[in-house]
């Protein structure tokens, strides 16, 4: 009995939920600097959930009557998961303290929502997938608006709950019309109904559009992207940082298993959408990020963008559209930990850069801080021989071998015309002149410089061995 009560509490998602409880048990008694201890507590916590997902802590008590499941895939995009939220809180906590927004419950808040989304990446029942996504989205809506003297911020957490509030409606009658015609809402119990169909009743291609809404609103894919430039402007930076590292993890694994587990056999029903989505979402993230002046909106557009390109491999519906995916999910996090280490670590004027043209001249006064920056555009366009190239060659291989070539061109298409606004960055820092005579001022605390340091020598030098990740994804697969 003992050793079942151990088992039950090492299972990630449990111990996470306990740890996050203590945490705000340990902010709310801590008398003096509770933000830091919250903070660091917080960290902790995701890297030693980490650990267990690595050495696959489970139990029969974690499936709960098969709500949830436990393959390679899932463990893998949870891994991501809290290390991207565990990387989010370093990088942010110096940016947090300087604009006096450092408040034990951020943490608190997004250790909640790292719980949901571990939660939606495992969940394999559509009642547990609309909790945890609520439970993702509702600690996100809080700490949108959480700088509460900021009309930006407050504006920003009321269009986050507006639209996530009627996405939440549109996703919970989805699950209501699959539940009506299958009389199921595990994703097991529904795949074995379908299977006995030969094709999908009117009703239920009703249901499978509504979710497939629901979660284009939660990876921001277009059109039901409105929400995310509004947003990502006019919260904090740092809890910029969390949204566009972070969530699009979750909600992308969640996409790739709700359409190839319960809907797998309807291939042509769901794929039409995705195949609009994909792109629709890398032209207009390519298009409408040229004339944006502000830094967190042209980085919207950007991950508005890349989630094109990973649908990509969603349409593919392969073992190598899995891994592929798997990999660019992997590049994405990586070079939006590294751009966004910068971003909340560089000040002119004593003032956090926001705008594009505030980098004018930064290559005259921080070389080396300018190259970083470089490099991690360069990556991001998907420019030999950095990470980012790799990336997009892994998805644009698994539509060439699903005979998916018009796809594959236009995503070589968007992905050059997606390369005018990232070099134009490069053009601003070495080429233009700054405004004033201003110096630039970098202050990035030492985790977070160790974390910047690792991420470029990645980006850099994965040409050299990139059979390491190549390698860790072969074994992927949803089963």
């Amino acid at each position: 009995m003992e050793n079942n009560l151990i088992n039950f509490i090492l299972v990630p998602e449990v111990s996470l939920s306990i740890l996050a409880i203590s945490c705000l048990m340990y902010g709310l008694f801590s008398k003096t600097n509770s933000f830091n201890k919250t903070t660091n507590f917080a960290t902790l916590s995701l890297l030693f959930v980490s650990a267990l997902i690595y050495l696959d802590f489970t139990t029969s008590f974690a499936f709960f009557d098969n709500f949830f499941s436990n393959t390679t895939f899932t463990k893998f995009f949870k891994i991501l998961t809290s290390l991207g939220a565990a990387a989010s809180l370093i990088i942010s906590k110096k940016y947090f303290i300087d604009t006096k927004i450092n408040r034990f419950e951020i943490p608190t808040l997004l250790l909640f929502s790292s719980l949901g989304m571990m939660l939606m990446i495992s969940s394999k029942n559509l009642m547990m997938m609309y909790l945890a996504i609520e439970l993702q989205s509702l600690s996100l809506y809080v700490v949108a608006s959480i700088k509460r003297n900021s009309i930006e911020s407050a504006e920003s957490g009321v269009k986050y709950f507006v639209l996530g509030a009627l996405s939440s409606g549109i996703l919970l009658y989805g699950f209501s019309l699959i539940y009506g015609f299958t009389g199921h809402t595990s994703f097991d119990g529904i795949f074995i109904t379908l299977s006995n169909l030969n094709e999908l009743p009117i009703g239920l291609i009703f249901g499978l559009v509504f979710v497939l809404v629901g979660l284009a609103f939660k990876i921001s894919a277009v059109p039901f992207h409105m929400w995310t430039p509004d947003v990502y402007e006019g919260a904090p930076t740092s809890i910029t940082a969390f949204f566009a590292i972070v969530p699009k993890v979750a909600a992308t694994a969640l996409i790739f298993r709700f359409c190839l587990e319960p809907f797998g056999k309807f291939y042509f029903e769901w794929t039409q959408v995705i195949f609009f989505l994909s792109v629709a979402s890398m032209f207009l993230g390519a298009i409408a990020a040229i004339a944006q002046k502000s830094l967190k909106r042209l980085l919207a557009y950007s991950s508005i963008g890349h989630v094109g390109y990973v649908l990509i491999a969603l349409v593919a519906a392969s073992d190598q559209g899995i891994k592929s995916a798997s990999i660019y999910m992997f590049m994405y996090l990586v070079m939006n930990i590294a751009v966004f280490s910068i971003i909340l670590s560089l000040k002119k004027s004593d003032e956090y850069v926001e705008k594009i043209i505030q980098l004018n001249g930064l290559s005259k006064t921080n070389p080396i801080l300018s190259a970083s920056l470089t490099i991690i555009m360069l990556s991001m366009a998907g420019i030999p021989p950095f990470m980012g190239f790799f990336g997009k060659f892994y998805i644009f291989f698994a539509a060439i071998e699903s005979k998916l070539y018009l796809l594959a061109v236009l995503g070589v298409l968007a992905s050059v015309v997606s390369a005018f606004y990232y070099l134009r960055i490069i053009k601003n820092m070495y080429f233009d002149e700054a405004a004033d005579n201003e110096n630039f001022d970098f202050h990035i605390n030492n985790q977070a410089k160790l974390i910047l340091f690792i991420l470029m020598f990645i980006i850099s030098f994965f040409i050299l061995y990139p059979s390491l990740l190549t390698d860790i994804v072969s074994g992927i697969s949803l089963n």
